[in-house]
């Protein structure tokens, strides 16, 4: 595994990330607010069964492509790296919409299916694996061990911030309000495009 600061460093971008509302956690706050908080948590659930699947795809895929690519590894973390950074410009560049409850309406009942097909059909989840693991992984470790604890220290964080989402959303609803989803966009973004700066002039 790489250094305690690379993973710090990759736990506050993954939380960055984790924060923002994209389309499974539309889903959990539409639930949270129109069923309660135990549809929420359901969908949580749901959530973190896909995740645990992709990254079990992730660390698969990854591994094979790093011990390929061999010397050109670098270039793949600088890759992701300004992956990061591109993430950043894009929330900086939001209106705030992202947590918009109407994005992803509800078409049955069964809360953990719904989230589970929401995360597992959605491809941007293994770009993002590919694409912001390789940063803060180092060369003189097990590929397949850092793979699984990032992979899996991100579906931890996201469930926490999902959990979170569907608890306020369940009984506080209105605390969801456009210049706080915006707030939230602004600080992540910061958090995404200053990770991966960082990672590029360190170096490693």
């Amino acid at each position: 595994m790489g250094s305690l600061s690379s993973y710090i460093a990759f736990c506050v971008a993954a939380f960055a990330l984790a924060v923002v509302p994209g389309p499974t956690v539309t889903v959990i706050i539409a639930n949270s607010l129109r069923y309660g908080t135990r549809a929420g948590l359901l969908n949580v659930a749901g959530t973190v069964a896909a995740g645990l699947i992709w990254v079990t795809i992730a660390a698969l895929g990854l591994t094979a492509a790093i011990q390929m690519m061999g010397v050109w590894f670098d270039l793949l973390r600088y890759a992701g790296a300004a992956y990061l950074v591109w993430l950043g410009y894009k929330l900086l560049r939001s209106k705030g919409d992202l947590g918009s409850v109407d994005a992803v309406p509800r078409s049955d009942r069964n809360f953990f299916t719904q989230a589970l097909f929401v995360t597992l059909t959605n491809p941007k989840v293994l770009v993002l694996f590919g694409m912001m693991i390789p940063p803060f992984m180092s060369r003189d470790s097990d590929p397949t061990l850092q793979v699984t604890l990032l992979g899996a220290t991100f579906v931890a964080i996201a469930s926490a911030t999902d959990t979170a989402y569907a608890l306020l959303a369940g009984s506080a609803g209105t605390w969801l309000s456009r210049s706080r989803i915006r707030a939230l966009e602004v600080v992540s973004g910061l958090l995404l495009a200053g990770g991966g700066i960082w990672m590029v002039l360190r170096g490693r």
